[in-house]
């Protein structure tokens, strides 16, 4: 039976607002989702909250009540609360129906089967949670293997970047790791290394992709480092018709993903 909090004061309250900052969230390793689709789509992954807020109005609601069933089934604590402080909690003004807290699930590069998908993702110095969130979902819609996260990237954790995967956080295995060691592991087996630059004449579409093909996107403001781009197999680009110099990250990671799909479909 869920139970019912509603005062601010109270300190479950304070805790789960906390995980809104990037060094509680590094202290109570847990990160906060919210609304039903995001939720619904962690749970379809098999990832339950360990604790689930929800409105009143909403309880009704056949996929909250599976929500609110499963993981009280499972565990974790489901709470009845008010709007007000699901705001509080979500950050929004008009907030979501359901709030969620979630233990970190990391992964590491040995956790990666190269075999298990024809694309693989991999950024550097990713400094846009936005960003993040659209190349999960990018990597959740061709069926990438994961996500491989190089250097000081934005945390894919943050509520930010959460959101904006739309539930790919739970569908798209993410590591994050230093250079040497992604070089070091991809290496050991079989993997062709494709940089996205505008320093290459060879066009995408032109080149040849042997899977895995892992993808490249250096950062946002200043592309990859020059003995980056040196380690890749293949360096290609995207031509650039109007004023624009470049595509923004996400929207490059796109292009190049589904291109690399068109080819091994076939």
């Amino acid at each position: 039976m869920p139970r019912q909090i509603t005062a601010y004061s109270n300190p479950l309250v304070k805790s789960v607002r906390d995980l809104r900052d990037k060094r509680h969230r590094r202290e109570q390793r847990r990160f906060l989702a919210e609304g039903l689709r995001i939720l619904t789509e962690a749970r379809e992954a098999g990832r339950l909250p360990v604790l689930l807020f929800f409105a009143p109005a909403s309880a009704a609601h056949p996929l909250v009540r599976t929500l609110v069933d499963e993981v009280e089934a499972s565990g974790g604590e489901a709470i009845e609360t008010t709007p007000d402080i699901l705001s509080k909690l979500s950050g929004k003004d008009n907030p979501q129906a359901v709030v969620g807290v979630f233990d970190e699930f990391e992964l590491t590069l040995d956790d990666l089967d190269r075999s298990a998908a024809g694309i693989w993702l991999v950024a550097e110095r990713l400094r846009d949670p936005g960003n993040l969130g659209t190349i999960l979902r990018t990597g959740d819609a061709v069926g990438a293997g994961g996500l491989v996260l190089i250097g000081e990237c934005v945390d894919p954790f943050s509520v930010e970047a959460v959101r904006a995967s739309m539930g790919a956080l739970f569908t798209v295995p993410v590591v994050r790791c230093e250079w040497t060691a992604f070089l070091s592991w991809l290496r050991q087996g079989p993997g062709q290394l494709v940089g996205l630059s505008l320093d290459t004449e060879h066009d995408y579409r032109a080149a040849r992709y042997a899977a895995p093909t892992f993808l490249l996107t250096g950062n946002e403001a200043q592309g990859m480092p020059d003995d980056y781009a040196a380690a890749c197999d293949l360096l290609v680009k995207i031509p650039m018709l109007g004023k624009a110099d470049s595509l923004n990250a996400a929207v490059a990671t796109a292009v190049m993903a589904y291109e690399v799909l068109a080819q091994q479909r076939g």
